[in-house]
């Protein structure tokens, strides 16, 4: 997938304070990419018919409407000072929030959210926004988890599936801009189907199996470090399930990625066990890539 040149990077901000950490990832991304950045909140209220306006007999800048732009105010301000090269533009757009930053995606290099917020409820591990939009995105989506570090490797979540490859790409990318080595990680703990209906053995060798899935690790990273030869990548293959080994990994990674769907994924999921699963559970900033916006 080819982005227009000069896509910027989308982030939904809605007051809360996971948006604004959000924020300051995203500006930190822009400066990366070298991209403008867009801040974005979802103004729902007029699609419930209340008033939006200021009160009749309260101050001139009051009511929703305000509340939004003194929103994105401070959001644009805080990305100004976290990268001050970065264009910022900020936008109030009529709309619930997962279509408008499904629509934000379309024409994003990348998309950047909280973990909480965007109308998620405090007590729920991730806001439904989050799961939503970055199962459905037309960009990649990054959702800040953690606490972002500038060291640490980029770990990326292999099986071999279509979107599998799409992360790996993404993540060679991250790994290439950081300056940061790549983890190429494989979990397993029993063979799995390439696609639903698949049959799989009933009794297996664990060690040619092993032998199998290390071949394949390599030759789905192998062109990318021809692509990239500046990252130094590790192969590595770990018995055990694929969720929790990624989220263990991501105790000290400065990036986790993911694809949005794995093997053996149903389409009727918003996203697949495993991407879902971390994206409850990580320690650090995940990626989960269902399109790859290729470099202009």
């Amino acid at each position: 997938m080819t982005i227009k040149t000069g896509a910027p990077v989308v982030v939904g901000v809605d007051g809360s304070a996971a948006g604004l950490d959000a924020v300051r990832v995203a500006a930190r991304e822009a400066a990366h990419r070298r991209r403008p950045l867009r801040v974005v909140h979802a103004f729902i209220w007029p699609l419930t018919r209340v008033s939006v306006g200021p009160a009749p007999d309260g101050p001139a800048d009051g009511g929703l409407r305000h509340q939004a732009e003194r929103y994105v105010a401070e959001a644009v301000a805080e990305a100004g000072k976290v990268a001050p090269e970065v264009p910022v533009t900020g936008a109030v757009v009529d709309g619930a929030a997962t279509p408008v930053m499904l629509a934000e995606s379309r024409e994003a290099a990348l998309v950047v959210l909280g973990h909480r917020g965007l109308g998620g409820f405090a007590g729920l591990l991730i806001g439904s926004v989050t799961v939503q939009v970055s199962a459905r995105a037309q960009s990649p989506v990054l959702v800040v988890r953690g606490e972002p570090r500038a060291d640490g490797p980029v770990v990326v979540g292999v099986d071999g599936s279509e979107l599998s490859t799409e992360a790996i790409g993404f993540a060679f990318e991250e790994a290439a801009y950081r300056d940061a080595p790549l983890v190429a990680m494989h979990a397993w703990l029993y063979p799995t189907p390439a696609s639903p209906g698949d049959f799989l053995p009933l009794v297996y060798d664990v060690d040619e199996f092993g032998d199998e899935v290390r071949r394949d690790l390599a030759e789905s990273v192998a062109g990318y470090t021809e692509r990239y030869p500046q990252v130094a990548v590790q192969h590595r293959l770990v018995r055990g399930a694929p969720a929790h080994v990624l989220a263990e990994e991501s105790k000290t990674a400065q990036l986790v990625v993911v694809g949005a769907h794995g093997r053996g994924a149903l389409d009727g999921l918003l996203l697949g066990s495993v991407s879902h699963a971390v994206l409850h559970h990580a320690h650090a900033p995940l990626a989960i890539v269902r399109h790859r916006a290729e470099r202009p």
